[in-house]
């Protein structure tokens, strides 16, 4: 607890809710995960897809769950008739009003409801949100292929729709890539064209924000004491924050990827922050060049007990909008953006 520097403990009961800290080890089944993608391209194969699919789970006594926008869920419903009285509906696990930990956490509580109850399986129809913007894509792109590695042995059975008359190209071809089986003509199979989840996010761009061309609104470098940087960020970041939760919660995050950079990492270490009237970003950077874990930051890097630490991606990924590992011959920076309250 010292490391926080005194912050309310609002992230400790988000990770109660989500299940970190208050169950045992690793999730385990007798079958591991499956994570399937169908592309549609029209209201008829969405219901062609998504309605097997359901009725399926549902016939299983497996945990069945929507996780959609409220306009495809409530049409799925609608078709689905008196049986859809037994669905879950959980959207947050897609994306939808979440960031990736929080939507990790949410897929944790199910899979511990359904091992109390029916065939002790998930199974999931999800429309991944994808946002827009370059980097509300990238976003979910890594997010959908840290799913592998973290529910491996899983009874999950997740079906990821991608509907072409919505998603942006991008978003639909990275479906090949981050998921092992597909289903077409109503069949799953194996996927030949899936990638290693690291592989696959490291060859993701980083999309960089247009103030980032210009001059930095705070920069400083050679910083050799964690406190000095500390109490530097958190005045930098109050000028640019208007909302003062925000500014806190963005500062705790930040604080936690500097005390990083000290522990783990090479000094110095330098930081820099841009803002606008609707978004920030921050990087901070030391020289460290050892290998990165494209993958961090999905559930805390030591598990359930938060008492060995591991916070810090973790916290940032719960607390900015992005959150990305830039590896470079002279150091490793982490860059982070957030949209502003």
């Amino acid at each position: 607890m010292s490391v926080l520097g005194g912050h309310p403990p609002r992230w400790l009961q988000r990770a109660r809710a989500d299940g970190i800290g208050t169950t045992g080890g690793p999730l385990t089944a007798e079958r591991a995960q499956t994570h399937t993608a169908a592309v549609v391209g029209s209201a008829g194969d969405l219901f062609d897809v998504a309605l097997p699919w359901l009725t399926a789970g549902l016939a299983a006594g497996d945990l069945t769950v929507l996780a959609c926008d409220p306009a495809t869920s409530g049409a799925l419903r609608d078709r689905l008739g008196a049986d859809a009285a037994l669905l879950v509906t959980d959207p947050g696990i897609a994306l939808y009003g979440t960031r990736p930990p929080d939507a990790v956490g949410a897929l944790r509580r199910l899979v511990e409801q359904a091992g109390e109850q029916g065939s002790g399986r998930v199974r999931v129809l999800g429309m991944p949100c994808f946002g827009s913007s370059p980097r509300d894509v990238h976003e979910t792109q890594r997010f959908e292929a840290a799913l592998n590695p973290l529910f491996a042995g899983a009874p999950v059975d997740r079906l990821c729709v991608y509907d072409r008359r919505v998603l942006p190209p991008a978003a639909v071809a990275s479906a090949t890539a981050t998921h092992p089986h597909l289903l077409a003509g109503g069949t799953v199979f194996t996927n030949r064209g899936y990638r290693r989840p690291d592989s696959f996010v490291r060859s993701l761009p980083v999309p960089r924000e247009p103030m980032e061309e210009r001059p930095a609104a705070f920069a400083v470098d050679g910083v050799q004491s964690l406190a000095h940087l500390r109490h530097q960020l958190r005045a930098a970041l109050a000028r640019y924050v208007p909302d003062r939760e925000q500014c806190e919660d963005l500062h705790l995050a930040v604080s936690e990827i500097a005390a990083n950079a000290f522990r783990h990492g090479v000094p110095p270490v330098s930081a820099r922050i841009w803002a606008s009237a609707d978004r920030v970003v921050c990087t901070l950077t030391d020289r460290g060049t050892g290998v990165i874990d494209e993958l961090a930051g999905f559930r805390p890097a030591h598990g359930d007990d938060l008492s060995r630490g591991g916070m810090g991606l973790w916290l940032a990924r719960k607390l900015w909008d992005h959150v990305d590992l830039v590896g470079a011959p002279t150091g490793l920076t982490v860059r982070l953006s957030t949209s502003l309250r």
